[in-house]
């Protein structure tokens, strides 16, 4: 029930307990006016609807020790790194150079045919083949404390930026 509905309810179970406890009136008696309470009135048409109340996310909890990540999207982004670098270490032990794809990774180590979407919940994954390695970029949507943007290529080294893009220049992620 709304508000609206539940306060009428109240009103009337209320009124129906006063009736009932009132003494009796003579038949001729006029009983008091009665006035709809301004919380029970019908709502006024076309007024703006209250945004909803805003729920802050609890802290992040590390995954393991020594997490540098600042969030869950972070850790998702962060795990989704590893697995594409061990995928590409491994793919050129067998293939003698790295995948020139995500497709290629598909069924090297635990990298499946869904990790190779480039939409990644909060980050959009970016891949590059170069002519001896790769790179791969994952950028939020939104950048902000908690949503930096990362970078590693062959040399397996994840890099991360909060204000930009990162690149093979940014800070390593410790």
């Amino acid at each position: 029930m709304n508000r609206i509905t539940s306060l009428i309810a109240l009103a009337t179970i209320m009124a129906g307990q006063a009736l009932a406890q009132a003494p009796a009136t003579s038949p001729n008696s006029v009983p008091p006016p009665t006035t709809t309470p301004p919380e029970t009135a019908a709502p006024v048409q076309n007024q703006p609807t209250p945004p909803a109340p805003t729920v802050a996310e609890p802290p992040y909890q590390p995954k393991f020790p020594g997490d540098p990540a600042r969030s869950g999207s972070e850790a998702a982004a962060l795990g989704y790194m590893r697995t594409v670098i061990r995928a590409q270490r491994e793919y050129k032990k067998k293939n003698a150079k790295f995948a020139p794809s995500l497709n290629a990774l598909v069924h090297t180590g635990s990298f499946t045919r869904r990790m190779t979407k480039t939409d990644r919940g909060d980050y959009t994954v970016s891949f590059q083949s170069k002519k001896d390695g790769f790179e791969l970029a994952l950028t939020p949507k939104q950048l902000d404390s908690t949503h930096r943007s990362f970078y590693a290529d062959e040399d397996g080294v994840i890099h991360a930026e909060e204000d930009k893009a990162a690149s093979e220049t940014s800070p390593t992620v410790k």
